[in-house]
């Protein structure tokens, strides 16, 4: 019963992800639009709200082009391996606390070492990519494919690093442990702001937003790892691009404001907090992908290196520092 449940919970999980994504291109392209004094789109139903549909239609039924020099079934497997990983990173995110989805617990899986879980998933969809420069036989995606494998030892390092001192101060992997205990002691961001700020900054790269989407830099590579890839095959790494941000918009005010908890002893309301919050942080990313230029790929690779890596370790060793001389987490 508790693997139909899990079941049932996953493939609700994956429709309103879905939904979601498709209404978060509107808003993307609606906001980017207002940002640069310019219209989003306004044709497809009223403020173009029917756009997502007539889009989902026409990449369905767009010609499906296969590359010639492609090895056919990496070629097929990469998008699929970045989607799916992508859906899946976001299956232990708490949205509230136990029992407050209609009796159920609102997530997929409890797990105990959540955060390892979605880190190991989200950077499997990397191969996805890698694979995909690889199989298409050309080498603007192979550059694009390598550049995205080279920049995840530069930003993942500093991403990891920086989450090593909340979870010593905490004393869990669990992501629910982690969201109760900042109700009793406050926001982790405030308690670890220097590798909040790291944290922030190195997930940027990981969604591949400005200014880090060096992987797709077409001035540079055409197209990047996607250059050979059109219809639903595209799609499926613009899905898995976008499902990245999504669950990184919402992983980001778990681990550091609270999750689903009112902030400032507002009235509590499960799931509606972590949404807000959610909210919020979908805007920021889309104001600096307005705002800020992309960086070069050496630029980016130098300072995830010389600059998030020594912050975020060094408030590491002092937060290690500082638990063991309290004698264990607080």
């Amino acid at each position: 019963m508790s693997y139909l449940l899990a079941a049932i919970k996953g493939l609700v999980l994956i429709l309103m992800l879905l939904f979601t994504f498709a209404y978060l291109t509107w808003a993307m392209r609606r906001g980017l639009a207002r940002f640069q004094i310019r219209q989003g789109p306004n044709r497809v139903g009223p403020l173009g709200l029917f756009q997502p549909l007539a889009d989902a239609v026409k990449a369905i039924f767009k010609e499906d082009i296969s590359v010639a020099k492609a090895d056919k079934f990496v070629y097929w497997l990469a998008p699929l391996i970045s989607f799916t990983f992508a859906l899946a990173a976001f299956a232990v995110i708490p949205l509230g606390p136990k029992g407050s989805l209609f009796g159920l617990d609102p997530w997929v899986a409890g797990l105990n070492v959540s955060i390892l879980y979605i880190f190991a998933v989200a950077e499997l969809a990397t191969y996805g990519i890698f694979l995909s420069g690889w199989a298409s036989g050309s080498k603007y995606s192979l550059m694009g494919g390598m550049r995205s494998a080279a920049g995840l030892i530069g930003y993942e390092l500093a991403l990891g690093v920086a989450l090593l001192g909340p979870v010593l101060l905490v004393g869990s992997l669990d992501l629910r442990d982690i969201v109760d205990w900042q109700v009793k002691h406050g926001w982790l961001a405030l308690w670890q702001l220097p590798v909040f700020i790291v944290y922030l900054i190195a997930a940027l790269a990981e969604m591949g937003r400005t200014p880090f989407d060096f992987a797709e830099a077409e001035q540079e590579l055409v197209g990047g790892f996607s250059t050979e890839y059109n219809s639903m095959k595209f799609v499926a790494f613009y899905m898995a691009e976008l499902l990245h941000w999504i669950t990184a918009s919402a992983l980001i005010p778990t681990l550091f404001m609270g999750g689903w908890h009112a902030p400032f002893g507002l009235p509590e309301v499960p799931i509606l907090w972590l949404f807000i919050k959610w909210l919020v942080f979908i805007f920021v990313v889309m104001w600096i992908w307005a705002s800020w230029f992309r960086t070069r790929y050496d630029v980016m690779i130098r300072f995830a290196w010389g600059k998030l890596f020594p912050v975020a370790l060094a408030w590491f060793l002092l937060t290690a520092y500082w638990v063991a001389s309290k004698g264990g987490a607080v």
